[in-house]
């Protein structure tokens, strides 16, 4: 049996829906394919401040699995973008706070699109190279001590300090949390998770 990792994806209004569906879809779908029976690799939880419906883009209704105050310890933490991560939720210290603590606790911190600007709002991306949506790199590159990256799918700006890596818009999130599964367990799970999304790695 594969001793299973917590995926915990942040949630609030707005969200951008492939910005969390994506990495949900990748993560849930990663297993073991040395064993013969249902043998996943993460347990996928959505969490949002309040465990109450959310309203996604363009209307997509959602309930969060659990609350900032029920969920259980993460392992690794998911945070996407849209307009509610740019517009709203970067001026929430209650979530900005949140994404502090548990990005010190996670194994690996994943920002999608315009999350990175969570990230940056949270004081995790200085020193370190990062990328977001091409319409929001300018956005990124406000925040002070931040090398900004154009023209990638993803960064990975682990250190000593911990492992972030930040995508950049929208359909990026599958193609870094595909990452995350080669970094996390190897590059055969990640190629055999990316092969039954009929997603191309390369």
């Amino acid at each position: 049996m594969t001793l299973k990792r917590t995926v915990g994806i942040l949630l609030f209004n707005e969200v951008e829906v492939l910005d969390f569906a994506g990495p949900f879809e990748v993560f849930s779908l990663a297993e073991n394919a040395a064993s013969a029976s249902d043998d996943k690799h993460f347990k996928v939880i959505t969490i949002a401040e309040h465990q109450a419906t959310i309203s996604a883009r363009n209307g997509l209704q959602v309930i969060p699995d659990y609350s900032f105050a029920n969920h259980p310890d993460i392992d690794v933490l998911i945070v996407p973008g849209g307009y509610g991560a740019e517009k709203t939720e970067i001026y929430n210290k209650v979530v900005i706070n949140w994404i502090i603590t548990q990005a010190s606790l996670a194994e690996l911190t994943l920002s999608v699109c315009t999350g990175a600007l969570l990230l940056a709002k949270a004081g995790l991306l200085a020193g370190k190279p990062a990328t977001t949506h091409w319409m929001d790199l300018d956005n990124l590159a406000s925040y002070p001590d931040i090398d900004v990256i154009s023209h990638t799918r993803f960064v990975d700006a682990s250190d000593d300090t911990g492992n972030i890596i930040t995508s950049a818009g929208i359909s990026a999130g599958i193609h870094a949390s595909l990452y995350c599964i080669e970094k996390l367990i190897d590059s055969e799970t990640m190629r055999a998770t990316a092969h039954r999304m009929e997603f191309d790695i390369d």
